[in-house]
Parts: structure tokens; C-alpha cells; sequence
């Protein structure tokens, strides 16, 4: 039994003519062809649904040409049947038409070849890298090298010495500031407001101020309509060990980008080409403190990239490898290059250089605290305070023996922990009582020297203390003079040059005053002006003291020895104003001295908390001796 297909596909025709033939040879290939491109069944089907089924059962070849075009055109309505002569033209069009097909789903097979095979292979990696994924969180980074690093640095934390003893020291409350309670108050006044003002503190070293700043922030914090929340951060910083890099590949104060390239940045956004940045300490202490201590040392140009920060309260980032428009690139970086990074936060800046060497810019924009030497008795009070936290008792005479070896409050806390320290040794109890002789086997130790000198208990001719500054802190000068009478005219004034021209021109100065109050002219006369310790004379503020140990001298009178003196001297004998009056009526009060001898012009910058001194402002040599001499 012949196949159905076969029969309509190549109905018999016993009359056919040679070119007829040929034409029928053509047709039954196209069908052939279209039968493998279709398929068999699928093109039954197809011929039916275009009523093409009765053409391509037909023994007339016109009429399976019309059947071919229907199929191929798609067409179901009924055609005008062809003459013989354009049946070779149709049946070429018909050839064209198939090879398009024919080639186009050849074409197509092989593309979807190809994605099958990519889908294959990203298949392939999508479950190669999910299985390492999966077996990475599983098995987990560590191993027997980085369990045994860990458990060292866990060690390390659970072990601290000196560091976390001062910690404890530390003061916590505004009860526990010791000696700084103006600059406390004034710190306060410029936080507890709706509108902070960033602040510079001046002072020397070991006196609080970072600790005032630390208690300050908690304690505005608790304050009802505060600027600060509750978890306000406080940011410390060293300003010596910040350093500006000109390339920006690190910047832990204002943050830096991490290029792909040069830096690598995270792995995944290395692949991609993103540069990554990295937030400083600035965006840290958002919506806080940013504390810098020592912010004189700061590198000038990293300290004028602060001062526009300050300005526009956000921090901008460039990188040559950033792309606005590159999709790969996440929100949150496309976010922090387009708009910035917020860095709104309070700056307090700690320093103990004088004001004239901050740059201007940096002041304009804060307000100033100063604050005070601390005084012996602070000093006591900060020892008895410590060693109440400390739980130890301490014998009398601990506390006034440290306070003659330190005018820090961080230094006398560790003078006290070394003597702690010795006397852990000789109680096997409890209750460790810190003696004098601990104190001292500290002092001899550390080869610590008592500080400054002391004004002396006698009345003597010749001497008095000169007051100085050196930083913050006020300093003595032991000043001392002798006079020889000589040879008419043949006098000389002689002093150590080590002084600077500064004390030689105070001698002059003083050798004019002297022959106008007294008559004695000076030229008969050897002078001879020392500062003992070679002390250096960077003002004229020696010339009042010179002036009066040169007039005892010369006259034979004693000096009070309680008195200090600062001034500078005019030729006309008239008592003229000098700088650092606070500090050199601090470093007297630390040499006990009861009596400060000041000129009238600085009597205002006496400070209002001062007590146990006595400040007499004069205005001419005349009053200056009445205040010194012992009649």
C-alpha cells in the first residue's frame, strides 16, 4: 500500500511531455523541500487550513503550483490559475522564496545553538560559584593560623596595665574637674545653646582639657533642648599624627577613594572598575565632637580642607575613575559623589601654642577658652581624688609632696600610681596605705626635679624674683645685682649675655631711673646684673625687677622676699604695661610669692578668681619701691 504523502506529493501522470516533465521533477522537489522544512504532518496541516489540500492532490501541475504558492504565502482564497508559460517564472520566485526560508531557520537554529550553549555555560558558573558560596559560609574563613591570632588579640584585650588605671583616674562628672572651672563654665556657655560654636582651648599640657571637653559633650547632652542627642559622638584625635596626602590615597580625617586600580577597593566593585570611598573621621563624629588635640601641629593645607568642610557641613569626593552614567555602579556611591557626604559636627581644638600661631582663618571661625595653670592646692585636690577612685589611703604630706613635682594633673595621677605601685609591695592586704617615702622612691625613680623655683624666705640686698612666661606657665627669675664703686667715670655695667638684648637694654634703662631718683651718676660705678640659671629675657618685662635689685644694691636696702615684680621701665622712670599678666601671677602664686608688683595698665587682666596673692599695680619707680623695699 503506497504512503498517502508519497501519492500527494507525486501523482501519477502517464501523459506527461519531456518538459513537462522537467517542470513536475521541479515542483515535486519543492515539495520535498517543503516537506522537510514544515514537515510532513505539519504541512498536511498547513495546506488544509488554506484549502490548498485539493491543489497539491491535483494531476494538473498548474494547480500544485497554486498549491505551493498558498502554502507559502499563506494565502486561503482561491487564485487565478496561472498560464503553462508563467508557471517556470512562479516556480523560480517559489525557489527564492524556500531558500530564504530554508537559510533563515538555518540561521536561527544555529543562534539558538549558541544560546543554549552560553545559557548552558552561565548555567554552569551560576552553580559552580553558588556551590563555593555555600561551601565558603559553611566552612568559614578561619583556620588553625588566624583561630590562634584571635585568640591571642582576645588575650591582649583582657589584659591592660597602666592605660586602663587612667582610666579610672579620669574625670567622668563636672563634680571631678579640678582647678578648670572657668574654662568648664565657658566650655558649657558655647554647647548649651541651640547653635554650638566650634571652640579653641588653649592651655598647657596634663591640665584637663580633654577631659573638660569629654564631661562637657555628656553633660549638654542631658541638658533639655540640647543640639547634641543622646548618642552624640565624641571623636578624638591626635593632631600630630595627621598628615594631608597630596595623591588622596589615605585621609583619615576627611576620608579618601579607594580606585580600583591603585588601591583595588572592595573585589567586586574592583571588577567593575568603581572607585570606592572611604569616610574619615569628620563623618564620624556627625551630629557630635570632633576633638583634636595638639591642633597646632596640624599640616596647614590638611587644616584648610577642615575649614571648608566646617563651611559647607558635608564632605565631596572626586575620583577620575567615576562614571555618572556607568550602571554598575551602586546607589550608595553614585549617591555619596553626587551629593556629598553630611559632616555636621562641633570642632574642639586643643593646643598649647600661643593664640599668634594658629592661623587666623581657623580662630575667626571659633570661640577662645583659656585655661589656667593649675595651683598647688589643685593639685593636692587632684591626688586625694585619685586616690579615693583608687581605694588606697595616702599618709600626710603625699599629696603637698607631689604637688612640688608636678604642675599637671596627668603627671601628679602617675607620680601617685608609681608610689601605688611600691606600696602593692609591702601589704599583702587590702588595705595599702601610700607613705611619703613611697612617694619619694617615685620621684628618685623618674629623676624628677621640683618645679620652678621658690621664692626666698629672707629679705635680701641686691635680689628679687622677675616673673616670666614660657607657654602657658609663668616663670621666676632669680635676679641679682651687686655695685662697686670705682674710679670717677671708669664704671662699667656688666650682665650675662645669655639674657638677650632685651635684659641689656632693661640695664641701661634702669641705670638712667636709678641716677634720676637717686643723683648718683652711674659711671662711678661697676653694675653687675645676673639672672641666675642663665635664663633667657625675651621682652622688656625684667626692666622694673633689674631697676630694683640695681636701686637695693646700690643703697644698701633689703627687698621683701615675698614680692614679685614684672614691668617694663622707661628712662623717665614711669612703670609701663606687659603681656602675659595671668600666667606670670600663676607661676608667682606657684613659687609662693604673697606680693606681685604689676603695672597700673594691666591691672584689668587680673584674673577675678584669684586668691591668697596680693596684686599692687603701680605706675612709677617711686611706687614700685615703696611696695618692695623693707623700711
Amino acid at each position: 500500500m503506497k504512503d498517502p504523502l508519497e501519492e500527494l506529493l507525486n501523482p501519477p501522470d502517464s501523459n506527461a511531455s519531456p518538459s513537462m516533465e522537467k517542470l513536475k521533477m521541479d515542483v515535486d522537489a519543492l515539495y520535498a523541500v517543503m516537506s522537510t522544512f514544515y514537515g510532513a504532518d505539519r504541512l498536511v496541516l498547513k495546506a488544509s487550513k488554506l484549502e490548498a489540500l485539493r491543489y497539491l492532490r491535483s494531476q494538473d501541475i498548474v494547480e500544485r503550483v497554486v498549491g505551493l504558492q498558498k502554502i507559502i504565502n499563506d494565502d486561503p482564497t482561491d487564485p487565478v490559475l496561472p498560464s503553462l508559460a508563467e508557471i517556470p517564472s512562479i516556480i523560480s520566485t517559489i525557489e527564492d522564496v524556500i531558500a530564504e526560508r530554508v537559510a533563515r531557520k538555518n540561521i536561527e537554529d544555529r543562534l539558538h545553538l549558541a544560546v543554549a550553549e552560553k545559557m548552558q555555560q552561565r548555567q554552569d558558573q551560576y552553580y559552580h560559584d553558588m556551590r563555593s558560596q555555600i561551601l565558603k559560609e559553611s566552612a568559614g574563613p578561619e583556620n588553625a593560623q588566624t583561630l590562634k591570632k584571635l585568640a591571642h588579640l582576645e588575650r591582649m584585650e583582657q589584659n591592660q596595665l597602666l592605660s586602663s588605671a587612667l582610666r579610672v583616674l579620669r574625670p567622668q562628672t563636672p563634680d571631678e574637674i579640678v582647678g578648670q572651672e572657668n574654662g568648664m563654665r565657658a566650655l558649657l556657655a558655647r554647647l548649651a545653646t541651640p547653635f554650638p560654636q566650634h571652640i579653641l582651648l588653649y592651655g598647657p599640657p596634663g591640665i584637663g582639657k580633654t577631659s573638660v571637653a569629654r564631661v562637657a559633650l555628656n553633660t549638654v547632652k542631658k541638658m533639655a533642648n540640647s543640639a547634641f542627642r543622646e548618642d552624640a559622638p565624641f571623636v578624638e584625635v591626635d593632631g600630630t599624627t595627621l598628615r594631608w596626602d597630596p595623591r588622596d590615597v589615605t585621609n583619615p580625617l576627611l576620608g579618601s577613594v579607594h580606585d580600583p586600580i591603585y588601591q583595588g577597593a572592595r573585589r567586586d566593585l574592583a571588577e567593575t572598575g568603581v572607585p570606592e570611598p572611604k569616610l574619615g573621621l569628620v563623618c564620624d563624629a556627625h551630629t557630635g565632637i570632633l576633638f583634636i588635640d595638639e591642633i597646632g601641629e596640624m599640616d596647614p593645607l590638611l587644616l584648610n580642607k577642615l575649614l571648608k568642610v566646617l563651611e559647607d557641613k558635608r564632605v565631596y569626593f572626586e575620583s577620575s575613575y567615576y562614571d555618572p552614567h556607568d550602571s554598575q555602579i551602586p546607589l550608595y556611591i553614585k549617591k555619596m559623589f553626587d551629593e556629598g557626604v553630611p559632616a555636621d559636627f562641633i570642632l574642639i581644638g586643643a593646643t598649647t601654642r600661643d593664640p599668634q600661631e594658629l592661623s587666623p582663618a581657623m580662630r575667626s571661625r571659633c570661640a577662645e577658652v583659656f585655661f589656667a595653670p593649675l595651683e598647688p592646692s589643685h593639685i593636692e585636690q587632684i591626688v586625694g581624688q585619685a586616690a579615693k577612685k583608687l581605694d588606697v589611703r595616702i599618709e600626710d604630706g603625699v599629696s603637698e609632696l607631689v604637688a612640688e613635682y608636678a604642675i599637671e594633673g596627668r603627671k601628679a595621677n602617675n607620680i601617685l600610681l608609681d608610689a601605688y605601685g611600691l606600696a602593692r609591695f609591702e601589704y599583702s592586704d587590702n588595705q595599702v596605705v601610700v607613705t611619703v617615702n613611697h612617694v619619694r622612691e617615685a620621684l628618685r625613680s623618674a629623676r624628677l626635679t621640683p618645679f620652678g623655683l621658690k621664692s626666698p624666705h629672707e629679705d635680701q640686698i641686691g635680689r628679687i624674683m622677675g616673673l616670666g612666661v614660657a607657654g602657658f606657665l609663668g616663670s621666676i627669675l632669680d635676679i641679682e645685682a651687686q655695685v662697686y664703686r670705682v674710679q670717677e667715670g671708669r664704671g662699667q655695667v656688666r650682665f650675662n649675655e645669655t639674657a638677650g638684648s632685651m635684659a641689656r637694654d632693661a640695664v641701661f634703662n634702669a641705670a638712667s631711673v636709678i641716677r634720676k631718683i637717686t643723683g648718683h651718676d652711674m659711671h662711678d660705678y661697676d653694675i653687675h646684673l645676673n639672672v641666675v640659671g642663665g635664663g633667657r629675657i625675651d621682652g622688656p618685662s625684667a626692666g622694673l625687677a633689674a631697676t630694683l635689685a640695681i636701686y637695693s644694691a646700690l643703697e644698701n636696702v633689703p627687698l621683701r622676699a615675698d614680692v614679685a615684680v614684672t614691668g617694663e621701665i622707661s628712662i623717665q622712670g614711669r612703670v609701663k604695661a606687659v603681656g602675659g599678666i595671668p600666667e606670670k601671677l600663676f607661676g608667682a602664686k606657684q613659687a609662693g610669692s604673697g606680693v606681685v608688683i604689676i603695672p597700673r595698665e594691666n591691672q584689668h587682666e587680673v584674673p577675678l578668681t584669684l586668691k591668697g596673692l596680693e596684686v599692687v599695680a603701680v605706675e612709677t619707680i617711686e611706687e614700685a619701691l615703696s611696695a618692695s623695699l623693707r623700711r
